[in-house]
């Protein structure tokens, strides 16, 4: 096992995990590498990985390895040629009495309840249902060295909260949640315009928002942050 951080990503070893239903297409099966657990990861590995399209959960580095699918797309946004469309910036405007807080920890109970909430109510046909606080604190309670917990308060009520890593080069979005009673606002969308201008602000490059899946209507999101760019082969491509 190498740990010469300026070695070929080729030259990781990943762990394969079995075939498996695909949690995004209906009736696909899906494989999963990971990063050996045993390597050393720092920050600037961390983001070699992710300019290659890898993306963290929990303690694990990542990356699709479906063998007759390649749907999984890497997506980011390039934050210095981005630019609002109307509904963002009615979306910013909305939302502009949200005080947001950057930490590097959280109250694990008061956020778990949100938390299960927002599993429970929006996603109890995804593959985090349903939500333990075991689970909650293995996949987004323990933060890596470059995490940032967002807290979106309300008169200091929790409303929701946005996972990120701060990469040298670009902010990677971890995960989003919120309570379901303020759906209305489009915290989703307030969240990933938070992090672009999180991006200027500390003048890094891009906003990686995970894979994009053309078939898969819940990452159809991805494409309203123009324009974005797309990992294709081991090229990012812009995409307008």
């Amino acid at each position: 096992m190498s740990t010469d951080h300026s070695a070929p990503i080729q030259r990781i070893k990943l762990l394969k995990t079995a075939p498996h239903s695909c949690s995004y297409l209906s009736g696909k099966r899906a494989s999963t590498g990971f990063v050996d657990p045993d390597l050393a990861i720092d920050v600037d590995l961390y983001a070699r990985l992710s300019e290659n399209g890898f993306r963290r959960s929990g303690s694990y580095i990542y990356t699709p390895m479906c063998g007759d699918c390649s749907a999984c797309v890497s997506a980011r946004i390039p934050v210095d040629l981005f630019t609002q469309s109307r509904s963002q910036r009615r979306c910013l405007k909305a939302n502009n009495d949200i005080s947001v807080t950057r930490l590097k920890t959280i109250d694990i109970t008061e956020h778990y309840v949100v938390y299960a909430d927002y599993i429970n109510q929006r996603h109890a046909d995804g593959d985090m249902y349903p939500p333990a606080v075991e689970q909650f604190v293995d996949f987004l309670g323990t933060a890596w060295h470059c995490t940032q917990f967002l807290e979106f308060r309300i008169d200091n009520r929790l409303i929701g909260c946005a996972i990120v890593d701060v990469l040298p080069d670009a902010v990677s979005a971890i995960y989003t949640y919120f309570d379901p009673i303020e759906t209305r606002r489009g915290l989703g969308n307030f969240a990933v315009l938070y992090q672009i201008a999180m991006a200027k602000e500390l003048a890094l490059s891009h906003v990686y928002l995970g894979y994009w899946i053309e078939d898969c209507k819940k990452m159809s999101y991805k494409l309203q942050y123009k324009p974005i760019e797309l990992l294709q082969g081991n090229t990012w491509k812009l995409s307008k």
